[in-house]
């Protein structure tokens, strides 16, 4: 015989995969990213409970006057004021959706489909903003249209990105003009 075929004759045919390692490995994982998202629904259970001294949130009056303003976008989410990775969950303030924001004399009035409503008074609103980020969503700068307003014995920056981006520059002239009166009393 040749060389050749010696070499093809001593090689031995690859081992069968062990279907039931694999398995178990599939199963172990599962299990592992199952236990992962269970923590993280009950970290946002429990910073809920903890934040359940807020207030029920406002909502829009009958007759809250003629639209100054309206935008159509995305609610990114609340925090506490100044500091933007402090989210808020209770009160569904967590919820990102989608948004159509009425400026009026009487405030913000805030429609979330498939979240629940809000309204900001005029008299608890205290800045609006240009940033960058809000509950651990980051865009670029001045992506964001960041409202600061008080709530109960808090101050709360709510963030809101139009789909239409030229529109912010108008909203933060709009309510920064609304606020000239109002002070940062009775909120931390």
């Amino acid at each position: 015989m040749t060389p050749v075929i010696l070499l093809a004759a001593d090689k031995e045919s690859a081992e069968v995969t062990d279907w039931a390692a694999r398995a178990g490995w599939v199963v172990g994982l599962a299990l592992f990213v199952a236990l992962v998202y269970w923590l993280m629904r009950e970290g946002w259970k429990w910073r809920g409970t903890l934040q359940g001294d807020l207030p029920e949130l406002p909502a829009a009056p009958d007759d809250p006057g003629p639209a100054r303003l309206t935008m159509s976008g995305r609610y990114h989410g609340s925090t506490t004021a100044g500091q933007w990775l402090d989210r808020i969950v209770a009160q569904g303030l967590g919820t990102r959706s989608r948004v159509e924001l009425t400026l009026t004399d009487a405030g913000v009035d805030v429609v979330r489909p498939g979240a629940g409503d809000f309204f900001i008074p005029a008299g608890a609103l205290r800045e609006a903003v240009l940033g960058k980020g809000i509950a651990g969503k980051v865009l670029t700068e001045g992506g964001l249209l960041v409202v600061t307003w008080a709530h109960g014995d808090r101050l709360i920056d709510s963030g809101f990105r139009s789909d239409h981006a030229a529109e912010h520059n108008e909203w933060v002239a709009a309510i920064n003009s609304m606020t000239k009166n109002n002070t940062t009393e009775g909120a931390r």
